[in-house]
Order: structure tokens, then C-alpha cells, then sequence
């Protein structure tokens, strides 16, 4: 997962954890958690654009290169990418040792694209026998002067030429003195070419690499297999979802099936977590091969007849790739589920591997609900690539069209898990009774919804044929917008009585108000592009409130009304793993990483990891080890302000404690009886985690932990740390 040559849009989402160089930004790098840009490093300084969690905007700090590695902005932004699990996977790290000393046997010219810590250029260096030239090409400036680091370390600085720069920015007889003999690069993710494998080969192959170079790895194959997924569809399907439930509400009417849905995307997920749901109804399948050492075309498609094993309905494709590494095809590494066990010639590969979230399978949703399948029925499967992604479509024998996503059927896309809750009951009912309890005894009230909710926008508008709704959608904008005016028929109220208005709720004044006051503040809450964020970052809803001040009624009612934050210690032995601090990696010394990339583990004792987000349910083994405390609220009736607290832990099950998992449930109701809860056991949001500083042994009932929080209101940032007294770090 390494910067490359590769250019995908921009969203609203990718300006958290960006980094802009000067001159301008000509690149984004890694995963979809990294998003960063950087130019060559002739640049004497750095822009870091940050994203403000409690405002949406984007605010610039200059940094100087000397300090990119030193300051704590920087260090929670490196923090926040994959680098550190990657580098923590034991399996991966051995597979490539072997390829490369496998693959270079004697002094020649290496080329490594993406390089990362310097791991695979001292791999290559070393199976050299210190002969020959490694050129090293990392154009993510701050890791780059991190590689310098390692590469130090190692005693490797003289001998790794190391380049702040894409690879399409590499002048063979400028940098490079002649073309590479062997390639060596990782610039995968778990759908294997969002990071731009396939331009950036190309172009590899057309300037920089010899004639039928050798590379490691050597080859990528992906594949796939057809399932049955109730929480998959459930993921997808609004509209048929719907049709189970009998609140009044239709986000997706008849005839408008399409207009919400998920993006048509391979969506990264661990599969592992859902074996016990999934019923597989195909034996896997090959799909794509796409060899390193030559030139890969930029689109390519198949056709193929997948005969069902099982009757069922097909909800979903669950993808992976396997990588071969040598040419000899004797040394692999896979992404597949643990479910897929076998190695031979009849089925692919799994190489079962430990828990890691650098890499993940991938699932694609099919539209419509699926497709329903007999055993041994063939479905006829084709699968399309461009240059950065894959997609699919399937159909049965006898039907006419293949079952495709069309580019025009959704007005709004969201992720999987925030149509998950759309078309949850409990959730809906919960949201229906507040806000019908709210606008009881009000005559012709003005609600504002200041989030990007969509349902309440609709169920306000409908609840009440006096009320007057005033949406803000600042992320979802004319889109929602337009939606919301396609399907206001179908939930029975008149438009004249919703008006949108393109500015921040925050921006809202008594001119936008008609000179009115706001009866509701509505939120639930929820933005549009801020979905991977840590909980407390929809605190957002805090602020505006408080900026809104000055409109609101005496009596306005407020929902959410308070934000209670959670905590529970558990035992997360796999995160725990994929996050701990790095000693020698293939006899190579890691230890200068540590601290910048967030570790855990024989740090020194101040140092503290940061909160990072994750689905709990998704990481792998974990065992709650307390019950679940209430640390702090934050209540909305009041300004914002900085708020602390400390509560002392009480656990309840003996175990390996390695850290606390943190959300907040949100009361939006007037009485306090209605919560909504983020925790892990929704499975649609995603929860902050602690990793402590060591792990412990909780040998006790009792046994007891401290764990202190504290919000900062100008930032929106959320700092915890914890001590635990009487026990034993391991």
C-alpha cells in the first residue's frame, strides 16, 4: 500500500489525513484512510490541509521539511494509515524476503516503487551481497524522510538511492543512470488496483525497466464467489427492506427502486466476521491475472458460467487476490477468507493468514435484491476492469439483461452501512417516536434539520402538515435536495412547505428564517463524507447549536439532546498485534518507526498511541472484560465547552486487557428514555479504540483501571488515556 503513480477524484471525505506539498499537489497516496498528496522534495516546506471536524472546513498549516517527522499533527496523520499493520504482517514480510532473495541473485540495477519504510530496497541491497544499484522512489515526502531514518539504522544510507518522487516523474539519465533489471513493489490494496498498479506498471514498463525485467512480485490473480447474505443485503436493498416495514416512511417508493443505494464499488470488508452468515453458493472462481513483469493493458473483460452449488439467492460477490511472488509459482501470499482452505490445482490458493486490515476481501453488491439461483443452474458472471477498478454483473440462464448497476439510477449514494440503517426497524421507530412526541401541541412549527439526514428531513415534513422544514444537507447539498423533492409525493407532503438553503446551519440567520425562530433542531446526527471519522466528531451538531443560539426558540427542542461517550475494556488481541511496536523486521531494525506511526507496545512510558477508528465487530477475536461506563456528556442544551472526566473501570471477566473501545449513544428524546447507540454491537458505525501502552493481565474480578477523557471544543478532538494500577503488563 504505497504512494504510486496514480491520480483518482477527490471527495469531500479524502481532505481528512491529507497532506499538500508545494508546489501544487500532483498525487494522492495509499489507502482510502491515508489520503495524501505530496510533490518532489524540493520543497522547503509543507501544507498540511486538515479537515475540522466541528466545522467541515479545511484549514491549511504550514509545516517546515526539517519538522515533518516532529510535530504531533504530523505524527497523528502517519498514525492514521496502514503502514504500521502492514509492517506488523509477519507473513507478508517473509513471502517477499524469500521472493527477492529468490528472484536477485547476483549485483544489478533494482528499482522499488513505493517504497515505503525501505523494507523490500534493503531486502534487495542485501540479497546482492551490498553489489549493484537500488533505487528507491517514495514520493510520500514524510515517509520518505521516515525511510531515510530506517535506512540509517541499517547501516543501508549509502547504498539505497533514495527519490522524493512519483515514478512518472523518474528520467532515466537524470535520476536513474540506466533502466532497472528487477522491479520490486507493493502498491496494492484489497482490490488490488485502486492505488494505481496498473498505470503505474505501465508507465514502469515503458521508461524505467529493461526488456522482460524481473519483478517481485511476479504475478496477481484475483478471484471470487457467489453468496448469500442476509446482513448484505440489508447492506444494499433499502427498497425491499422497506417493504417490511410499516412506519409510513418510504425512502425508496415503488417506481423509484433505484434512487438510493450504494456506490457500484468493491467495498472492503472482513468477510471472516460474517462466515456464520454467509452461505456460499458457488465453488470460487478466477477472474483476472495481471503479471508484473510485463506491460498490463489498461481494460480487460471476461466472460464466464459459474455453476451454483446450493439454491439461494445471490447478494453479493465476495472477492480476493492472491499474489505469487516468485516464478516459479512456489511462494504466495493471499487475501481470501478463512474459509477458503485449500492448495492445489484444482482450487486457488488461500495461504491463510492472521488478522490484518491493511489488506481486506472485497464485496460487490448486486442491485435489484440479487438473483435467484438453482443448484447447478450456471450463472453467467462478467467481470470488467479499467485502470483502477473492477466491476461485475451477473444473470441466469433465460433472463435478458445482466443485473448491472446503471450509472443514472441513484440520485443519492452512501456507504453500505448508513442504508444498513435506513432500513433498520428499531432505529426508524426510535427516530419516529421523537420527533412525533417533539412536534405534538406545536402549531405550524419551523424545524431545521441541520445534518445531512435525509429521513428526518422527510419524516418531519411528514409528521406534521403545519410544519415548516428547513434542511441544511451541507454535504449531500442539490443531491439530496433533488431527492428529497422526487419522493415527497410518496411520503405524503408538499414541497412548499421544505425549503433547502445552501449554506451552513451554523451560517443561518433570521433573514433565512423569515424572521422566525427554530422550534426543532433536528440532527441525527450525521455528515455526509465524514462516516470513517471517530464518533466524537459528529460533536459538529454541538457546535452549530451553539452558533445557532441567537434563532432559537425558548422552548426549541433539541435532538439529539445529549451525547453520552462509552467505554468498555477489552481484549483485542488481533488489533492489538496488527498495532504493536516493530523491534526487527526480517533482521532489519524498525524501532525508529514507533513513535511516528502511532505504535503500542515498549514505548516509553508518556508515550500513548492515538484513538483510531475501526468496526469492532471487524477486528478480528474480542472480548468485552467490563461492563460498559458512561465517561462524560455532553449536553446540547448548553454552549459548547471543554468538558474532562475520570472513571474508574471495574472489570468484571478475567483476561489480556488491551485497550478501550469508546463511542457515544445519543438521547433524542425530551424525556431521555430514547437512545441511540454507536456501540460495536449496531455493526454500522465505527468506534474509537485506545490501545494502552502495554497490554495487561487482568487476573481478577475487580480488578480495576482509570480512564480519563477530555474534549477540546476549539479543535473536536477527544483525548483519552488510561493508567491501570495493580495489575501486571505483559
Amino acid at each position: 500500500m504505497r504512494c504510486a503513480l496514480f491520480k483518482p477524484p477527490l471527495s469531500s471525505s479524502t481532505l481528512l489525513s491529507r497532506l499538500y506539498f508545494s508546489p501544487l499537489p500532483t498525487i494522492i497516496c495509499g489507502d482510502l484512510l491515508r489520503r495524501v498528496m505530496a510533490s518532489s522534495s524540493s520543497s522547503s516546506r509543507a501544507f498540511q490541509l486538515r479537515l475540522n471536524p466541528l466545522t467541515g472546513d479545511t484549514e491549511w498549516v504550514v509545516i517546515e521539511e526539517e519538522d515533518l517527522l516532529e510535530t504531533e499533527k504530523s505524527k497523528s496523520l502517519l498514525a492514521t494509515t496502514s503502514y504500521l499493520d502492514m509492517l506488523n504482517d509477519g507473513r507478508r514480510n517473509r513471502a517477499f524476503r524469500l521472493a527477492i532473495e529468490k528472484t536477485i541473485t547476483g549485483p544489478c540495477h533494482v528499482l522499488d516503487i513505493g517504497a515505503g519504510t525501505g523494507l523490500l530496497s534493503m531486502m534487495a541491497r542485501r540479497a546482492m551481497g551490498g553489489q549493484g544499484v537500488v533505487s528507491a522512489c517514495e514520493s510520500y515526502l514524510p515517509m520518505g524522510k521516515l525511510m531515510r531514518r530506517v535506512l540509517r539504522a541499517n547501516g543501508m544510507d549509502k547504498n539505497v538511492r533514495v527519490f522524493h518522487k512519483r515514478s512518472d516523474e523518474l528520467r532515466v539519465g537524470v535520476e536513474l543512470n540506466s533502466r532497472a533489471d528487477v522491479l520490486v513493489s507493493e502498491i496494492l490494496d484489497s482490490e488490488l488496483l485502486g492505488e494505481g498498479l496498473i498505470p503505474t506498471l505501465q508507465q514502469a514498463h515503458d521508461m524505467l525497466l529493461v526488456n522482460n525485467p524481473k519483478s517481485v512480485p511476479f504475478r496477481a490473480t484475483t478471484y471470487g464467489q457467489l453468496v448469500e447474505s442476509e446482513f448484505l443485503w440489508k447492506m444494499n436493498d433499502l427498497y425491499n427492506n422497506e417493504v417490511n416495514i410499516s412506519d409510513g416512511v418510504r425512502l425508496t417508493p415503488a417506481g423509484l427502486e433505484g434512487i438510493f443505494g450504494v456506490k457500484p464499488q468493491q467495498h472492503a470488508m472482513h468477510c471472516d466476521a460474517l462466515s456464520e452468515e454467509i452461505q456460499l453458493l458457488s465453488e470460487p472462481f478466477k477472474i483476472f491475472e495481471f503479471d508484473f513483469w510485463k506491460r498490463p493493458e489498461s481494460h480487460g473483460e471476461v466472460v464466464m458460467r459459474i455453476p451454483a452449488t446450493v439454491d439461494g439467492k445471490v447478494h453479493a460477490v465476495v472477492s480476493w487476490w492472491v499474489l505469487q511472488l516468485d516464478f516459479e509459482g512456489s511462494i504466495f501470499y493471499s487475501t481470501a477468507p478463512g474459509w477458503i482452505n485449500s492448495f492445489n490445482t484444482s482450487k486457488p490458493p488461500s495461504c491463510i493468514r492472521d488478522w490484518c486490515d491493511h489488506w481486506r476481501q472485497c464485496v460487490w453488491f448486486l442491485p435489484s435484491g440479487g438473483i435467484s439461483v438453482s443448484k447447478d443452474e450456471k450463472v453467467l458472471f462478467q467481470a470488467v476492469h479499467d485502470e483502477t477498478s473492477v466491476s461485475y454483473s451477473l444473470k441466469v440462464d433465460g433472463q435478458t439483461n445482466f443485473n448491472v448497476y446503471k450509472t443514472d439510477d441513484f440520485n443519492i449514494r452512501l456507504l453500505p452501512e448508513r442504508i444498513a440503517t435506513y432500513g433498520d426497524k428499531e432505529w426508524r421507530m426510535a427516530v419516529l417516536t421523537a420527533v412525533r412526541s417533539a412536534l405534538q401541541n406545536r402549531s405550524s412549527p419551523l424545524c431545521v434539520v441541520a445534518d445531512d439526514s435525509l429521513f428526518l428531513t422527510i419524516v418531519t415534513a411528514s409528521l406534521s402538515k403545519t410544519s415548516h422544514v428547513i434542511s441544511v444537507l451541507p454535504g449531500l447539498q442539490e443531491k439530496g435536495a433533488l431527492y428529497v423533492q422526487t419522493v415527497a409525493d410518496a411520503n405524503g407532503f408538499s414541497m412548499d412547505r421544505v425549503r433547502f438553503i445552501g449554506k451552513k446551519a451554523s451560517l443561518l440567520g433570521k433573514d433565512d428564517l423569515n424572521q422566525r425562530k427554530v422550534d426543532l433542531l433536528l440532527g441525527e446526527p450525521f455528515y455526509y463524507g465524514s462516516e470513517g471519522m471517530l464518533p466524537w466528531h459528529n460533536l459538529r451538531f454541538w457546535k452549530e447549536r451553539t452558533l445557532l443560539d441567537p434563532i432559537l426558540s425558548d422552548d426549541v427542542f433539541i435532538m439529539p439532546s445529549i451525547g453520552i461517550l462509552k467505554a468498555c475494556a477489552m481484549s483485542l488481541p488481533d488489533l492489538w498485534r496488527s498495532r504493536c511496536s516493530l523491534k526487527y523486521i526480517e533482521d532489519f531494525d524498525h524501532t525508529t518507526v514507533n513513535e511516528t506511526l502511532g505504535a503500542c507496545g515498549d514505548l516509553p512510558s508518556p508515550q500513548e498511541g492515538p484513538c483510531l477508528p475501526y468496526f469492532i465487530w471487524q477486528c478480528g477475536e474480542a472480548k468485552e472484560l467490563s461492563e460498559i461506563y458512561s465517561i462524560m456528556e455532553f449536553n446540547f442544551s448548553n454552549p459548547i465547552h471543554a468538558c474532562s472526566a475520570k472513571k474508574e473501570v471495574v472489570f468484571s471477566k478475567p483476561g489480556v486487557c488491551h485497550g478501550f473501545v469508546l463511542w457515544i449513544d445519543w438521547v433524542i428524546d425530551e424525556k431521555n428514555s430514547v437512545f441511540i447507540s454507536t456501540g460495536p454491537v449496531s455493526r454500522y458505525w465505527k468506534q474509537g479504540v485506545k490501545l494502552l501502552s502495554k497490554p495487561v493481565a487482568v487476573k481478577a474480578v475487580n480488578d480495576s483501571a482509570e480512564i480519563e477523557a477530555s474534549f477540546d471544543p476549539s479543535s473536536g478532538e477527544l483525548i483519552v488515556r488510561s493508567s491501570i494500577s495493580e495489575l501486571y503488563a505483559i
